[in-house]
């Protein structure tokens, strides 16, 4: 069971990325998925999550970040679009559900550097 991301990196301010989060071992669509961020020296925060019916964005990313799946392919992504220096973060990816009698599945990726800067 894995997560790996990808596609981050150094990006001037108004610039886009795409991130990639490939999944192997499980299926994604039976997961809640989700982005989550952490800046040095500050708390991780959630950044974005999808489930079969809904998305959420946070709301300092509303209208920049689109999160989707491809089933098929297995993997989530996180579309950034006009990045901004407060994006600068490592990105991880996360997959959880919930299953009988209290357990939870819950995988993370390592995560992937993104880095806004002029």
């Amino acid at each position: 069971v894995q997560l790996v991301e990808s596609g981050g990196g150094l990006v001037q301010p108004g610039g886009s990325l795409r991130l990639s989060c490939a999944a192997s071992g499980f299926t994604l669509s039976s997961y809640v998925v989700s982005w989550y961020r952490q800046a040095p020296g500050k708390e991780r925060d959630l950044v974005a999550y999808i489930t079969k019916t809904d998305t959420y964005y946070a709301d300092d990313v509303k209208g920049r970040f689109t999160i989707y799946k491809d089933n098929p392919k297995n993997a989530l992504y996180l579309q950034m679009n006009s990045l901004e220096l407060e994006d600068t973060a490592v990105y991880r990816c996360r997959a959880f559900r919930s299953l009988n009698f209290g357990r939870v599945d819950d995988y993370w990726g390592q995560g992937t550097q993104v880095t806004v800067s002029s």
